[in-house]
């Protein structure tokens, strides 16, 4: 699982350095692509395989469906940690997040997510606004309720 948030630059080849912590459980490859809000998913592969299962299920009868998995898929590029646990951030996925130098790099459960440093600082200006309103909707459908 991974869990925390970190701030690391990237060097001058595109790469980043994972935390200790999340290179335990990726392993020596991953699969990094587009992710919501202009940040990027990395998932360790056997979570990817699981993802694209369930993206593969998807009717190609709809558009919408259609949509979401070419942009998806298109974008994701398998990588390899090197011996210092750096992972390479290809040049489209610097220019889809808008990376350029600081990143964020935050656990979501099942999967990390790397933003730029600067668009992370907005989303979580809004999202400590909206947190509790989301908490209590969420206790609705059962994730926090008693």
């Amino acid at each position: 699982m991974f869990i925390g948030e970190y701030h690391h630059n990237l060097d001058s080849k595109g790469r980043v350095i994972l935390p200790a912590k999340f290179r335990a459980c990726l392993g020596e490859r991953c699969i990094t692509t587009r992710g919501l809000d202009h940040c990027l998913f990395v998932f360790p592969m056997e979570e990817w395989r699981q993802l694209e299962q369930k993206l593969k299920s998807l009717p190609l009868t709809r558009p919408e469906a259609r949509a979401f998995s070419r942009f998806f898929f298109s974008g994701a590029t398998e990588c390899e940690l090197d011996a210092q646990g750096r992972v390479l951030i290809p040049p489209s996925l610097r220019e889809y997040a808008s990376i350029t130098r600081e990143v964020a790099i935050i656990g979501v459960s099942s999967r990390i997510e790397i933003w730029a440093a600067d668009r992370w600082s907005e989303y979580c200006a809004g999202a400590e606004e909206t947190y509790e309103e989301l908490a209590e909707k969420m206790g609705e459908g059962g994730a926090f309720g008693g």
